[in-house]
């Protein structure tokens, strides 16, 4: 088609189905069509007759056909006038858009056969913005801060932080295949039942995004225990290449009918060990345990926190970011206007409902870690039982701009970052 749409341009085509005019330059008048009437002679070939009017005209000059030849006579009267060199000339618009359709058909289908060369470990969305690096291991996605995901102080909120973390890891254990009727279930968990719960979270901020910002975050999983699996992230500047967050989390397996812990069956294990990245955590744990504290020796006690329907994840209990939320509401609000949050260390006791009363504790450590303020956090039911404790750090506004976080490196010795 791309040919035919090229040739066009230089030799038009009549329409299908059309029949020449009657004195139009290079046709004959009706009067000179021949009439063959075909008649047998004896040496077995026809005799053709052919009838004419005498002297017609074609293209303006008179016709005169005896004994066989071909006379003409001149008309100088109703001859056009020689056509000039340039409406001689090719129409260009029309061999311009005939090279065009060539060239964007071409493209068409390099594009189609590159997309089919791309090997797993460089796969690519319509977008652009997810691509799966390092032999398929890394998952990297590129995010905009929205206006909608800035706080007061105009930069993106821990808990906006924490959802790109999330779907971050959603989408990675997608494209590994490893999202059968929830999240990194295996077939061999869905066969034995398991499901993956969170444990425990670490967050390190060295400066938060503002608004418009477009960061890149990388994740990836590896072993942790007997029972469970480590997710690492990583969150740069797109445009200053700078390492903003650091993030890793701990997941353990769960039996989904008895609801407690379980090993990884060897099967299990075996589905899920391609999938790990062999490289030390972006956050080292130094085992610093989260020891429960009085209630009464806090410094401020929010009481009477029900979740709302919104806070619920598709496994009917709240989301693991909706517990961020509540254990910084009983933060004193003169910390929350002269300091941001720079470290987060939650542990994940128990999971809750849209029936649960919830109450928030805050208690300040009189200890002081390079001059930053640090809390003791405490998120319980009513009757005592408790669902997360927490530890948070936090500095003066402003003044994690300038700071550096260095880059976590696989084994392999390839940056993730």
């Amino acid at each position: 088609m791309v040919a035919a749409a090229a040739s066009s341009a230089f030799f038009p085509v009549p329409a299908p189905g059309t029949s020449p005019k009657p004195g139009k330059s290079g046709n004959w008048p009706s009067s000179l069509s021949p009439s063959f009437r075909p008649k047998s002679i004896p040496n077995g070939g026809f005799q053709v007759k052919a009838n004419a009017s005498a002297h017609p005209k074609a293209n303006g000059s008179a016709v005169n056909l005896k004994s066989g030849s071909l006379n003409t006579q001149e008309d100088t009267s109703s001859s056009p006038p020689p056509r000039a060199l340039l409406n001689q000339l090719p129409d260009w618009s029309m061999l311009l858009t005939a090279i065009t359709t060539v060239f964007v058909a071409a493209e068409k289908q390099w594009t189609m056969l590159d997309r089919k060369s791309k090997k797993p470990d460089m796969l690519v969305d319509s977008v652009g913005s997810k691509s799966i690096v390092l032999d398929g291991l890394v998952s990297r996605q590129i995010f905009s801060i929205r206006s909608y995901e800035i706080g007061a102080d105009r930069t993106a909120s821990i808990e906006t932080l924490m959802n790109h973390l999330q779907e971050t890891s959603i989408n990675h254990c997608k494209s590994l295949g490893l999202l059968n009727d929830g999240f990194g279930r295996t077939p061999g968990m869905c066969k034995n039942d398991l499901i993956w719960v969170l444990t425990k979270m670490q967050i390190m901020v060295n400066r938060y995004p503002t608004w418009g910002d477009t960061v890149e975050i990388n994740t990836w999983f590896s072993h942790s225990g007997k029972i469970g699996m480590a997710s690492d992230w990583l969150i740069t500047d797109c445009n200053t290449g700078e390492i903003l967050i650091r993030a890793t989390s701990v997941w353990a397996m769960m039996n989904q009918k008895t609801r407690r812990f379980s090993r990884l069956p060897y099967e299990v294990r075996q589905e899920l060990t391609p999938h790990y990245v062999d490289s030390p955590h972006v956050i080292e744990d130094n085992d610093r345990k989260l020891h429960k504290f009085d209630v009464k020796t806090g410094d401020s006690i929010r009481k009477g926190l029900t979740p709302r329907w919104n806070d619920l994840d598709v496994n009917q209990h709240v989301s693991n970011v909706k517990y961020i939320g509540r254990i910084l509401e009983s933060m004193p609000i003169e910390v929350l206007e002269t300091q941001e949050l720079c470290s987060l260390t939650v542990e994940y006791r128990r999971e809750c409902g849209m029936d649960s009363v919830l109450e928030s504790v805050t208690a300040m450590d009189p200890s002081e870690d390079e001059g930053l303020s640090q809390y003791k956090h405490l998120l319980r039911l009513e009757d005592g039982t408790d669902i997360v404790k927490g530890r948070t750090e936090w500095r003066p506004k402003n003044a994690g701009t300038n700071g550096a976080i260095s880059t976590a490196k696989p084994s392999n010795g390839n940056s993730v970052s």
